[in-house]
């Protein structure tokens, strides 16, 4: 049997490759090791699947740091707009959310992996599920895909799409770089992005904030010479670890970066109040305390940030919380408002990259041609996914990366399965 395409994993990028050839009338097999396709599409979003984002282009890309201007081209073909077009067209309704992150209607991952397993249905694309691949061999004219029971099989094109080493029980353990590499490739260095942070530090162990949760604050990071790198305002979370969250997943890639060059600690702050500058909330503290000279410093200050918060800022500042407004000095005024607006900690490390929302790192984009996803080194070979050194932020973007490189790399697949 001989294929024009031979799509190598079930994921995002994956299905959508599979789908785009067979659209192109190419004889196609989807290959996937796991007993269903779509694991990982089906858990994101915590199980609703943020499908993509409707930000313009521009910012979707600057959402994908990790080499996101490498998809202006692939964009050019299929984009985030056409993401949605094309999901409401399986009819799939999408609703937007926050930042402009897209959701099905029905808040169910499963009706978008549902839509992709009937397209391939339609298409009449051969899956071959519980299938490993051993090898791929890489001849002058066709490749030849080795399975673990020793089964050959023969196609003009190869798509491996089968994502990078992290939430590795959806399937993503890595397999694909060995056969990257034997076709020639690069793997740049491997490391987690969108992943929790640890800290030792002592209201970190002693449990005191865990599970606290602080809504919109803007989190920084800061360098060996403690240069401010990136601010991220979304809300954060303190574990029993260390600290995670939206804001803490998106600022953990540049405190990976940091650790991987050699720094045994990271310096972040917290701002609590990021849409008053510090001036604006000494005078607002002041003016509350002010007129409720009789009050405790508590109660003065309830309702600025949550309870728990507000007790460790003032313990923070040596303050005690009885304390009555009137005998509040200015030097605690700003001890108080550099605490809330300027709280300092250290991050000694993160979760494995099993542990992470995103790889970072992966198959080298200068070996791949940006419009096509096909390799520069080896005739009939494409990527699209995670095993790409493409990386982005949580809120659809990632996703995003994946739908769009399938998309591109099973078209061109086709055209040059079928012309060969």
């Amino acid at each position: 049997m001989c294929y024009e395409v031979v799509v190598i994993g079930g994921g995002p990028s994956g299905l959508m490759a599979a789908i785009a050839a067979a659209e192109q009338n190419a004889k196609t097999l989807l290959i996937d090791k796991g007993n269903k396709l779509g694991k990982k599409l089906a858990i994101s979003g915590g199980g609703r699947c943020n499908v993509t984002n409707r930000l313009p282009e521009e910012e979707v890309i600057r959402n994908i740091p990790g080499n996101g201007k490498f998809l202006y081209s692939a964009f050019s073909t299929f984009n985030n707009f056409d993401i949605i077009d094309y999901f409401e067209g399986l009819n799939v309704p999408l609703k937007e959310e926050d930042h402009g992150r897209m959701f099905p209607l029905s808040n169910k991952a499963q009706d978008v992996v549902n839509a992709l397993l009937n397209r391939l249905a339609e298409l009449h694309v051969d899956i071959r599920k519980n299938t490993k691949v051993e090898a791929i061999h890489y001849g002058q004219k066709q490749h030849e895909i080795i399975l673990t029971d020793g089964e050959k099989i023969k196609t003009n094109t190869v798509i491996i799409a089968a994502g990078g080493t992290s939430v590795p029980h959806t399937g993503s353990t890595g397999d694909a770089y060995p056969w990257a590499k034997k076709a020639g490739h690069t793997v740049t260095t491997l490391y987690p992005t969108e992943v929790p942070l640890t800290s030792n530090e002592p209201f970190i162990k002693e449990k005191r904030l865990q599970g606290l949760s602080l809504r919109d604050a803007a989190i920084s990071v800061y360098n060996e010479k403690d240069k401010k790198i990136i601010t991220h305002q979304m809300d954060m979370l303190f574990t029993h670890f260390g600290v995670s969250g939206p804001a803490i997943l998106r600022c953990s890639q540049y405190v990976v970066k940091l650790f991987l060059s050699g720094l045994k600690k990271v310096k972040m702050t917290i701002d609590a109040k990021p849409l008053l500058t510090q001036n604006e909330l000494e005078i607002g503290i002041t003016n509350l305390i002010n007129n409720n000279p009789k009050k405790t410093i508590k109660n003065i200050l309830k309702g600025q940030v949550p309870e728990r918060y507000l007790d460790f800022i003032l313990e923070q500042a040596k303050i005690n919380v009885d304390t009555n407004g009137a005998n509040i000095s200015r030097e605690n005024i700003l001890d108080i408002v550099n605490n809330i607006k300027n709280f300092t900690f250290y991050v000694h490390g993160n979760l494995s990259i099993e542990k992470a929302f995103v790889t970072g790192g992966g198959i080298s984009i200068k070996e791949v041609v940006p419009n096509t996803m096909q390799s520069k080194l080896m005739h009939g070979l494409y990527f699209c996914g995670e095993v790409l050194d493409i990386h982005g932020y949580t809120g659809g973007y990632n996703i995003t990366a994946a739908l769009v490189t399938g998309r591109v790399a099973g078209m061109h697949a086709a055209w040059e399965g079928i012309s060969h």
